[in-house]
C-alpha cells in the first residue's frame, strides 16, 4: 500500500503548497479584507463550511484554512490517513477555485466547463436524486487513450439517466464524438483544471446541507450522508498524477469509488478503488459498486432514447422536419380497444419519408387493450406521449392533442 499512500500524499503536498502560495499573492495583491464567495450560493465555500462550520467572506479567513488542510495531512503509513490527505485536497481545490472568482464575475465565460454550480440548480436536482429518476451521479475525468472509449462510456450513462460531470480533455473527446452536453442532458462539462473536480464535491455536499439536514461542523454525518445518499462514482482515463491519486482520495472519503482504466495491480481498494482496463465493463463496474440497479429496456428504434434527452431543445435552424398544427393538421389519439382487435407491438407509418418532406401534418393514433385497461386511462397515455416523444435523442415535443408541435433535428 505503500506506493498509493505515497501518491496520494505527494499529490496532496503539492495541493497544499500551491494552495498556501496561491492565497499569500492573493492577499498581497487584494488585501485580507477583499470579499470573496461563489456565485449564488448561501453556503460560502462549501467544503470548509460543511466540514468546519467556518463562513468564508474575505481572503484574511483563507489562511486558518490552510491551516487545517495542512494539519490533515499526516505522512502516516496509514490508509484512513491518506484518505484525510485527499480531503486536504479536495479544501485546496475550494480554495483554489474560489480564488478564481474573487473579482465577481464569471471566470469560466471562455470555457468549455460550467465551473461552480449554483445553489438554485442543486435544488432542481434534489428531487429526481430523491425519486430516482437520476439514479446516479458520475464524474468522468482526464484523457482517453482512445476518445471512442471514453464518448461510449458517457453515452451509456447518458442513455441510463445517470448525471455525467467532465473534467479535463475528456470534454472535448466527448464534444467531437457527438455527446451533446448540458444541464438538461445530464452531461455537463466542468473545466479543464482537476481542481474544479471540487465543483461536483460541492453539489454532494450542499445536497447533504439542504436535504439532509446535515448541520455546518458535523464531519461525520457529512461523510455518512455522502456515502449513503449521494449515489456518485469516479472514472479516470488515462494517465494519473499523484494530485489525480489525491484527488480520487478525497472522492473515496466521501463514500465515492474510483475506476480507473490503468492497472493498479495490488494498490486496489476493493470496492474503494479498483482498475477496469476493458472499458465495456467500466459502466457496469460502476453501477455495481455504488449498488445501482437500472432495467432499460431496449427498443429497435435508430435513436437514442432516454430521459436524459426530455430537456433538448432544438432550434429552427437545426431542425430537418416541423410538424406543426398552426401549418398543418396535428392530432394525438388514444382509443381502448378489445384484445381481439389489437396486434401487440405493430405499428403502421402512413405518408412520405421524412427525409424529403419538411412541414407535414401528424397524426399519432394508438390503440390499447388489456385486461386492466380502461376508457378513462386513455387520457393518460395520451399524456404520455409529449415525454415519448422528448425521450429520443433528437426530438422536440410541446403542446398536446390537436395543438401539437414537433422538430426533428438534421442529421450532422
Amino acid at each position: 500500500m505503500s506506493v498509493l499512500t505515497d501518491l496520494i500524499y505527494g499529490g496532496s503536498n503539492a495541493v497544499a503548497g500551491l494552495t498556501e502560495g496561491a492565497v499569500n499573492d492573493a492577499i498581497a495583491k487584494y488585501g485580507a479584507d477583499k470579499e470573496i464567495a461563489f456565485p449564488d450560493t448561501a453556503y460560502f465555500f462549501p467544503t470548509i463550511y460543511a466540514a468546519t462550520g467556518v463562513k468564508v467572506k474575505t481572503l484574511g479567513d483563507l489562511p486558518a484554512c490552510v491551516g487545517v488542510l495542512k494539519s490533515l495531512i499526516t505522512g502516516q503509513e496509514d490508509l484512513g490517513q491518506a484518505l484525510n490527505a485527499g480531503l486536504a485536497t479536495a479544501v485546496g481545490a475550494e480554495i483554489l477555485e474560489g480564488l478564481k472568482y474573487v473579482n465577481g464575475g464569471n471566470p469560466y465565460e471562455n470555457e468549455s466547463g460550467i465551473g461552480f454550480v449554483p445553489d438554485p440548480i442543486i435544488r432542481s436536482l434534489g428531487v429526481p436524486l430523491v425519486t430516482g429518476d437520476i439514479p446516479g451521479v458520475a464524474v468522468v475525468l482526464g484523457k482517453a487513450e482512445n476518445p471512442a472509449d471514453v464518448v461510449k462510456v458517457v453515452k451509456d450513462y447518458q442513455s441510463k439517466g445517470i448525471m455525467t460531470f467532465l473534467v479535463g480533455d475528456v470534454i472535448e473527446q466527448c464534444a467531437e464524438g457527438g455527446v451533446k452536453m448540458g444541464l438538461e442532458l445530464r452531461v455537463i462539462p466542468l473545466g479543464h483544471d482537476v481542481t474544479s473536480v471540487i465543483h461536483v464535491v460541492t453539489v454532494a455536499i450542499r445536497a447533504a446541507l439542504i436535504f439532509g439536514n446535515v448541520q455546518p461542523g458535523n464531519l461525520a454525518g457529512l461523510l455518512d450522508y455522502t456515502k449513503t445518499r449521494v449515489p456518485a462514482f469516479v472514472n479516470t482515463f488515462g494517465a494519473i498524477d499523484a494530485v489525480v491519486v489525491s484527488a480520487g482520495a478525497g472522492a473515496i472519503a466521501l463514500g465515492f469509488p474510483v475506476v480507473v482504466d490503468i492497472d493498479l495491480g495490488e494498490n486496489q481498494v476493493p470496492g474503494a478503488l479498483e482498475s477496469v482496463c476493458d472499458h465495456n465493463d467500466t459502466v457496469k463496474k460502476s453501477l455495481e459498486l455504488r449498488n445501482i440497479k437500472i432495467k432499460v429496456k431496449e427498443l429497435p428504434i435508430p435513436v437514442a432514447f432516454a430521459a436524459a434527452f426530455e430537456g433538448e431543445i432544438i432550434r429552427k435552424a437545426d431542425m430537418h422536419n416541423e410538424f406543426w398544427s398552426s401549418k398543418n393538421p396535428t392530432a394525438e389519439l388514444t382509443v381502448m380497444r378489445d384484445l381481439s382487435e389489437v396486434e401487440d407491438h405493430k405499428i403502421t407509418i402512413i405518408g412520405p419519408d421524412l427525409t424529403d418532406a419538411k412541414d407535414l401534418a401528424l397524426a399519432t393514433f394508438v390503440e390499447v387493450a388489456g385486461k386492466k385497461m380502461q376508457v378513462d386511462f386513455e387520457s393518460v397515455i395520451e399524456r404520455k406521449f409529449h415525454a415519448w416523444f422528448n425521450y429520443m435523442e433528437g426530438v422536440m415535443h410541446t403542446g398536446q392533442r390537436n395543438q401539437v408541435r414537433v422538430r426533428r433535428q438534421a442529421s450532422e
